[in-house]
């Protein structure tokens, strides 16, 4: 129930103009989000980077209602490819469709796509379009296959899948027939029970599952790890989850997939102890990094994840 209600808050325009105004709203946020700028985000991707993890960033924004907020979000996902480019750091991208005009203008959406894969494949970076709810999936799913047959490929564009969705194992597996690269991840949005499992425990076990199935495609296609850090092999584990991290693990070791093969993903300050302990024992590891003046729905959704981190919130109001 507060999972569902801290959902609604996330898309609720009246509770994002009174949480936006709270000064404490932006100190508890920053605990999760880079800071409002590219140049803020490079100095948390150099810190990163020399604690021995690469990045993927994310220029927070979703749900444009304009083509020029829509043009205005690509121009700044642009350039942040090229910023990563000029100062050389471990760092590819992740973008939302809605954020470049899916659901306002959906050729809006293709054109802005098609300009920063574009500078991505010229820059010989990589970009990840992230996951949406479930009306934005199988248009998700239809772009990414029609800009790999336009003649950009599975090194410069990747996708990302939930686990909580009963279809995701079908659609690893048909996208898996094109080498897709895939970000597993358990699922932020609340889906009606016909969509997605309601049961925690059904929703980890499907996400071992695709874990393995993600694996045993690296495997046979031997990916893994490649130019400085960028291009992420097949399977990119999303995960805070220890129960799930262990089962990678093992499932790796099991069918002799070398640790360069596939990758752990932490959201930015969530579970930095973990990623630690995990470059430590050389797994690849890669953060989640938000950055941009557009934090709220990303910061009620996390809230909404871990209750730990409304108690935080709660603790740090009460203390301003």
């Amino acid at each position: 129930m507060l999972r569902s209600f801290l959902i609604y808050l996330s898309q609720a325009e009246w509770a994002m103009n009174l949480v936006t105004n709270w000064s404490v709203a932006w100190k508890v946020a920053s605990r999760f989000i880079s800071g409002n700028t590219i140049d803020q985000a490079l100095q948390v991707v150099r810190e990163l980077n020399a604690k021995g993890m690469n990045v993927t960033l994310d220029q927070l924004g979703e749900h444009t209602t304009n083509v020029n907020e829509a043009n205005s979000a690509a121009d700044g996902i642009i350039a942040t490819l090229e910023a990563i480019d000029k100062v050389k750091v471990k760092a590819n991208v992740s973008i939302k469709l809605t954020q470049i005009g899916l659901g306002m203008d959906n050729e809006v959406c293709k054109d802005n796509l098609r300009r920063i894969l574009t500078t991505a494949k010229r820059l010989d970076n990589f970009v990840r379009i992230d996951i949406e709810d479930s009306p934005f999936t199988d248009i998700t799913y239809d772009f990414f296959k029609q800009m790999l047959s336009e003649g950009f490929n599975v090194n410069t564009v990747g996708v990302a899948t939930q686990s909580y969705l009963y279809r995701a194992e079908k659609d690893v597996r048909d996208l898996l027939e094109l080498e897709a690269k895939f970000r597993l991840i358990k699922g932020a949005y609340k889906e009606p029970e016909n969509v997605a499992y309601p049961k925690k425990a059904d929703v980890d076990s499907n996400f071992d599952n695709l874990s393995a199935i993600l694996m045993d495609a690296s495997l046979k296609y031997g990916t893994k790890l490649e130019r400085n850090g960028i291009l992420p092999a097949i399977p990119a584990i999303g995960t805070h989850d220890q129960l799930r991290i262990d089962f990678a693990k093992r499932y790796a070791e099991k069918i002799g997939l070398g640790k360069e093969g596939y990758e752990f993903q932490f959201l930015f300050g969530i579970r930095r102890d973990l990623q630690i302990q995990l470059v430590q024992e050389g797994y690849l590891v890669r953060i989640y990094v938000p950055f941009g003046t557009h934090w709220y729905p990303y910061f009620m959704r996390r809230l909404a994840e871990r209750p730990a981190n409304i108690w935080f919130f709660v603790s740090n109001f009460f203390k301003s």
